[in-house]
């Protein structure tokens, strides 16, 4: 898949900002960075995910930061992933030739060689002749931190109080005042080479000369077709599944197991408007579903590598004020992510705050256990029984649920208008003790199957009893109350209610009928669900996975095969999604977001099964 682009000189207009899918991602499995379609990186942190910005203009394009790259004439551009890796290639087609930009991170196999978090841009002229040109200028700790550049044997060095950058290459590079510029010529058939390497006590400046670059371009390529083999998808849509797949992979942080929502921070919901958080970390709800999508592929070593983080960073106290679990963690499994606003970046298309943190840390939101036990079930039937001590922790998590479910929470859209019962949130504690009663049943297991029992059969009778309205023949979003929410989708995904149950084919055609646009689903109506934040957000992406999904389920084969090819035209040109999608069809939010790709995955592993 590709994306054609007119003169890039100038392709963002007045604004300075690309369009949010105008980007591929690369990563070593510790970060990621962003490549625009001009060959700018405007996003990239260094070490980890969540470590600040180095360069950020896609936040800022004055104060950001960014690694700009491509022809000094104008040119169209093309952008696509080298087959079935996560190397990013940028061709330019000019009067004159016609080059590239290969991007990518060696995900090394030494220790002290991945703390370096190489970046590699290759660039090579591939027919005629064509002028380049770099500008590097990092602007360290989201452009709080100013930096001094010094100049050693050819390479700059770029270093700042709390980091320190260096740069290599092939081309002559020029100071400029804290930046480096670079500019030459390539003719047919010939390349040069840009690394940029972290430095540190441990770790000394190295060069990277064209043959290393090769070398480093052929292991990386080998390391994604090695990892991607595993799949045993082979449907109908296996290059959006296995784009899916990597982008996932992309998204864990491997020395713990993680897997952060999102790679971005403060992306907008809205244009302009306060929807803007911190993704860069472990929600429970997001890498629990991300192990089923992943265990349906066949890989269970990141199922594994979640259940192991789940073991040795989340504290199990439930003593605190959600309970046993958080609704997020740092990649670390660090417990603190307090929220601060840098009132000195503009944000996205002057889309402020930008926000680091999140202040949703300490929410309740009870659906989180029934996601967790749910992965967990999925995890000992299909990949590996569970450890006793695992098990002790989920009897310890579903005791809690047992005594708790019957609270208000916030819910799984994190509102900031109040706590409700939420019909999804009472739907996915029933998950969690049903999961576990399968479990213990199952393996033999030791459980108080009478006590889980009442819960599980209380919790049932209150849906259906509290959660259905008369009015709009649906089920809703919170009890004694007329809102539609499509997280009530989940209902027979998950198996609380059957596919074709009157009831529940009545609350689909419900919510077609007022949160379905074109495929595209709402997740509820703030207007008349009000969430405690100003404006409208665009439609949801999961749901409208979710809602293909249930189509499917409910036996609608059409209609859902419909609405998912729909859906398949809304990704960017790479098959990357952000979170939502606005009302002329732009990606919003965080980029590229997990919930969007592991529903995607599901919708496509259900629907091929469906159509035989």
């Amino acid at each position: 898949m590709t994306a054609a682009r007119p003169d890039s000189h100038d392709p963002a207009g007045t604004t300075g900002y690309l369009p949010i899918a105008d980007h591929g991602l690369i990563g070593d499995l510790r970060t990621v960075a962003l490549v625009d379609t001009r060959g700018t990186i405007d996003w990239y942190c260094c070490p980890r995910f969540d470590a600040p910005s180095v360069f950020g203009s896609i936040l800022d394009t004055t104060r950001g930061g960014s690694f700009e790259l491509g022809t000094d004439v104008p040119a169209r551009t093309r952008q696509f992933y080298f087959p079935d890796t996560n190397v990013l290639i940028t061709r330019f087609s000019a009067t004159d030739g016609v080059g590239e930009i290969q991007d990518f991170m060696p995900v090394a196999d030494d220790s002290g060689e991945r703390d370096r978090h190489r970046l590699i841009r290759r660039v090579r002229c591939v027919r005629g002749s064509l002028p380049f040109r770099a500008r590097v200028a990092p602007r360290f700790d989201y452009g709080r931190q100013s930096h001094v550049l010094s100049m050693r044997d050819g390479r700059a060095i770029f270093e700042s109080p709390s980091l320190r950058l260096t740069l290599s290459s092939s081309a002559t590079l020029e100071a400029d005042g804290q930046d480096i510029r670079s500019e030459f010529k390539l003719n047919e058939g010939e390349w040069a080479v840009f690394a940029l390497d972290r430095l540190s006590d441990d770790l000394a400046p190295r060069p990277c000369p064209i043959e290393e670059a090769e070398e480093q371009f052929t292991a990386t390529v080998a390391f994604w077709r090695r990892w991607l083999s595993a799949s045993r998808y082979r449907g109908r849509w296996r290059e959006m599944v296995h784009r899916s797949a990597l982008t996932l992979k992309l998204l864990t942080y491997a020395p713990t197991g993680g897997i952060v929502a999102a790679a971005t921070t403060s992306l907008p919901e809205r244009i302009g408007g306060e929807r803007n958080w911190d993704y860069r970390y472990v929600w429970i709800r997001d890498s629990a579903f991300c192990v089923y999508a992943l265990l349906r592929l066949g890989f269970g070593e990141e199922a594994e590598a979640f259940m192991n983080f789940l073991s040795k960073h989340v504290s199990h106290d439930c003593g605190g004020p959600s309970g046993p679990l958080q609704i997020m963690y740092g990649i670390d499994g660090r417990t603190d992510l307090p929220e601060v606003e840098l009132a000195h970046l503009e944000g996205y298309r002057g889309s402020a705050p930008v926000r680091v943190g999140n202040a949703a840390v300490d929410q309740l939101q009870l659906d989180i256990y029934g996601a967790l036990l749910d992965s967990v079930y999925l995890y000992d039937k299909w990949h590996r029984p569970i450890s006793s001590d695992l098990w002790e922790e989920v009897h310890l998590l579903v005791d809690w649920v047992c005594d708790n479910w019957d609270r208000p929470d916030e819910g799984v859209w994190e509102t900031r208008g109040g706590r409700k019962d939420f019909v999804y949130s009472r739907l996915m504690c029933w998950v969690a003790i049903e999961r576990a009663m399968r479990m213990a049943a199952h393996r033999g297991l030791p459980a108080a199957t009478q006590r889980w029992q009442l819960a599980r059969d209380a919790i049932y009778r209150q849906i259906m009893r509290r959660g259905w309205s008369e009015q709009l023949r649906a089920f809703v979003q919170h009890f004694d109350d007329d809102v539609l929410d499509a997280s009530v989708l989940m209902m027979p995904l998950t198996k609380f209610i059957s596919p074709t149950d009157p009831k529940w084919l009545s609350t689909l055609d419900a919510l077609g009928a007022n949160l379905v646009s074109d495929s595209l689903v709402y997740r509820y109506d703030p207007s008349i669900s009000p969430d405690g934040l100003h404006g409208q957000d665009g439609t949801f992406s999961i749901c409208s996975f979710w809602y293909v999904e249930s189509l499917t389920r409910a036996g609608r084969l059409d209609e859902a095969r419909l609405a998912f090819e729909k859906m398949l035209t809304y990704a960017n040109h790479l098959g990357l999604y952000a979170e939502e999608i606005g009302q002329t069809g732009e990606q919003l939010g965080n980029f590229p977001q997990a919930f969007t790709h592991l529903s995607l995955i599901s919708a496509a592993f259900n629907l091929d099964h469906a159509l035989g």
